[in-house]
This record gives C-alpha cells, sequence and structure tokens, in this order.
C-alpha cells in the first residue's frame, strides 16, 4: 500500500476491496469446509465482521491479509453469549441481520454511536415480512437490534425502495435460509458483490432485468479466492491524479465491477485522460488504471448514476472543485444516513476551503475552476470525508488540517502514509 516511483510515474497498491471483503468472509462463514481469503481489507470495519463471526463460533485465523475461515456448514452458526459490536460498520450490521434472521437463536447487534443513530428500517421491514422477529430502538428501526431467527419465508417480490447492495444482500442472506424463492426487484442496478459471490461459493442465484432470484436452503461449499483492490479507496488517488496539474498516477490491481465504475466514468466525462492495462475478468473484473492530470470540466450527476458512485461522491466532490463550471449531484439523499451527512460535510467543508457550493435535499452543487485555500476540515468522524479532503490539501493554497485524521482506519489504515509518499514523489 505504499508507493513507488517509476520514471514521471507513480504507482499505487490500494488495500483489498472492502465490500468484497465483508461478503467472502460472510460466505465463507456459511460454507462447508475452509474458505481461504487473500488481500483482506486491513480496515477496521471488516475487521468487525471477522470478530462478529467468531462470536458466532466460526474459527477464524488471520495472517496479514490472509484470512482463514472454517465454515461450519447449514447450522454450523451459534448463539453467542454477548452482544456483537459491529463497531462502525454499517454493511457488517445489515448483512449480519439478514443472516441471524434465520438462524434457531437469539442475537442483538450494535455498533458505536454513529451506527446506532443510522437508519435500519430498510433491513427491518422486509425481514419483518419474512415472519423474522426483529426489535430494537425507536420502534425497532434502530440499533442496538434484537433478533429472535429461525422460521422466515420467502419475499414473492419485493421492491426496494432505492437501490441499495446492503439491503439487497441482506434479503438474499435472509433468502438462504427460507423455504421457497425469494425474488427482490431494483429500480436501478446497485453494486452486485453478493450475486457474483454465491456463484464461487456454489450457490445458485439468478439475476437480471431488475430482478434477482435466490432460493432457500442451499449447500453452499468453500473457496479460495483473492480479493481485488478497493475502488473506493483508489479513488482518491485517482482523483489526486485528475486534479494535479503533469501528475502521472498508476493504481495497480483495482476492481473494476461494473457496478462500482461510477468514478471512472464520472472523470472521463469530465475530461480526465485515462489508461487501462493488465485487465482480467474472472469472478471479479480487475485491473491497472492510469490517470494524468490536466484540466477538468463540470458535469452532471443524475439520480441512476448515484448508485454506482455513492461511496465517491465526497472525492468526486474534490473535482468538481477545481473543474470548470457547475457540477451539480442529485438523487443523493441516502449520502445524509451514512457515517455523517455526507451532503453538509461536503458543502462545508468546500466552503472553508474557498469554493461556492450548496446543498439541495438529495444532493449539492459545486462552482468550480478557481484555487483551493487550505483549511480546517471537519470530518465529522468520517473517513470518506477526511480521506476526499485530505487529497483536497494537495491542490490548495497553504495548509489542511483535519480534526480527525484517526478515523480514516475504519477503512485504510495506510492512507496518510501513502499520501506522504506521494507528496515526496510528485
Amino acid at each position: 500500500m505504499g508507493t513507488a516511483r517509476c520514471g514521471r510515474s507513480i504507482t499505487i497498491k490500494p488495500p483489498g476491496d472492502k465490500s468484497i471483503s465483508h461478503r467472502s468472509a460472510m460466505f465463507g462463514a456459511l460454507a462447508e469446509g475452509e474458505t481461504v481469503v487473500t488481500n483482506y481489507s486491513p480496515g477496521r470495519d471488516c475487521a468487525a465482521t471477522l470478530k462478529c463471526l467468531q462470536a458466532l463460533g466460526i474459527s477464524i485465523e488471520r495472517q496479514g491479509d490472509r484470512v482463514l475461515i472454517k465454515g461450519g456448514g447449514p447450522g454450523g452458526l451459534r448463539e453467542p453469549v454477548d452482544v456483537l459490536d459491529c463497531e462502525n460498520s454499517g454493511t457488517t450490521m445489515r448483512l449480519l441481520a439478514g443472516i441471524l434472521a434465520g438462524q434457531q437463536f437469539m442475537s442483538v447487534l450494535t455498533g458505536d454511536d454513529s451506527l446506532r443513530r443510522r437508519p435500519m428500517a430498510r433491513i427491518v421491514q422486509p425481514l419483518l415480512r419474512m415472519g423474522a422477529r426483529l426489535d430494537g430502538r425507536e420502534g425497532g428501526l434502530k440499533a442496538p437490534l434484537v433478533i429472535r431467527g429461525g422460521g422466515l419465508r420467502p419475499l414473492e417480490e419485493y421492491a426496494l425502495p432505492v437501490a441499495s447492495a446492503q439491503v439487497k444482500s441482506c434479503i438474499i442472506f435472509a433468502g438462504l435460509h427460507a423455504e421457497g424463492t425469494t425474488t427482490i426487484l431494483e429500480p436501478v442496478p446497485s453494486r452486485d458483490h453478493t450475486e457474483r459471490m454465491m456463484a464461487l461459493f456454489g450457490g445458485e442465484l439468478r439475476a437480471g432485468g431488475g430482478r434477482v432470484c435466490v432460493r432457500g436452503f442451499q449447500d453452499l461449499r468453500a473457496a479460495s479466492l483473492e480479493v481485488p483492490g478497493d475502488i473506493s479507496s483508489a479513488a482518491f488517488w485517482l482523483a489526486a491524479g485528475a486534479i494535479l496539474p503533469g501528475s502521472d498516477i498508476r493504481i495497480e490491481g483495482v476492481g473494476l465491477n461494473p457496478s462500482r465504475c461510477g468514478f471512472l466514468r464520472a472523470l472521463q466525462r469530465m475530461g480526465c485522460e485515462m489508461e487501462f492495462s493488465g485487465l482480467r475478468d474472472e469472478w471479479e473484473p480487475s485491473g491497472d488504471v492510469r490517470v494524468f492530470g490536466g484540466p477538468l470540466a463540470a458535469i452532471e450527476v443524475p439520480p441512476e448514476d448515484v448508485p454506482a458512485l455513492v461511496d465517491e461522491l465526497p472525492i468526486l466532490a474534490v473535482c468538481a472543485a477545481v473543474a470548470r463550471g457547475k457540477t451539480v449531484v442529485t438523487g443523493a439523499s441516502e449520502l445524509r444516513h451514512k457515517e455523517s451527512d455526507r451532503i453538509s460535510a461536503i458543502v462545508r467543508n468546500l466552503q472553508a476551503m474557498g469554493v461556492t457550493a450548496g446543498e439541495t435535499p438529495d444532493g449539492f452543487w459545486v462552482e468550480g475552476g478557481g484555487r483551493l485555500r487550505g483549511g480546517s476540515i471537519e470530518t465529522r468522524g468520517d473517513h470518506r470525508i477526511a480521506m476526499a479532503f485530505a487529497i483536497a490539501g494537495l491542490a490548495a493554497d497553504g495548509e489542511t488540517a483535519l480534526d480527525d485524521p484517526g478515523c480514516i482506519a475504519v477503512s485504510y489504515p495506510g492512507f496518510m502514509e501513502t499520501l506522504e509518499h506521494l507528496k515526496e514523489s510528485l
């Protein structure tokens, strides 16, 4: 996860993908046999998933970025003796809720202050319709969540109110423990890591035409897999390459799943010069991406584009700040319910750096093209806000200071070290 300079080009290898790491551990726990995962994400969120699975009776051995998971197959999980602490990880809580809803025991999911404030209605409502027994704060809609599992029935057709890979995956995991076939309808496609990984672990799932169908009580078998680099983490270095004139940054071995490449497409629309090489298309596509610094132009991001780059919108806003014209993002109200209200955090911090920007109920706008000035950044304990504005500091006049750089360790512990290497190499 360091940097190396080759001529004028800088190469960065991002950490393993968070979304895929979470799912690999969960599928490994449900499968029969020993699953071996390499390049597992080093972030605290993914470590929280491993701790929760261990508390559910799964034997897990971690050797750096290599994780060995001894799954128990059907009935292999056991009732935990204490609450399951998901820490800051919404993915851990939402996906585990789907798994636990089908188990014949009681469990309690909790997390830190931020996670306990995040709404869980989108998973609670479909799980209740499947016959799960759940309770929690504010009428069962916020953590801690108490789940008394077992006896699930399938959802014949469940239309997701908004595109959400976490909600979709929660229902898929619950559907694996329901008698019959569960069908999920998506308004627009969201990331499909769960669907791809189902096949890798020997399961059957049908997806297409906005429908995802999963049959219950399938036997999953252990697998060996290498997690590709995290495109959401790589996005910060891609942005650095795009906004710094004359730069040449290559990202090595990053995941290129089309459902996650919205940020790459957005950068290309803004005029960023980009090259791809070393492409592989196995269970998850991956390859190398090289970006070159140059002038950028403003774009519009409509609602249908948001699911493929929702995690990258903070760093896209930084790119918009240096792009000529007015960038407008709509249909992104989900950003208000992340680790922080990201719409508010993006706009306030851009304004602190001298950028004209504003909020809308479901998005934001940025008048770009001027010089950024250094400033004091309120991260609000949100790792993606912290990393986005650390990158903004590279293009700013004067010093940029983050009030809580430690929050970055949630997803990318080596980020600040790599940032320092990048500064030295530029």
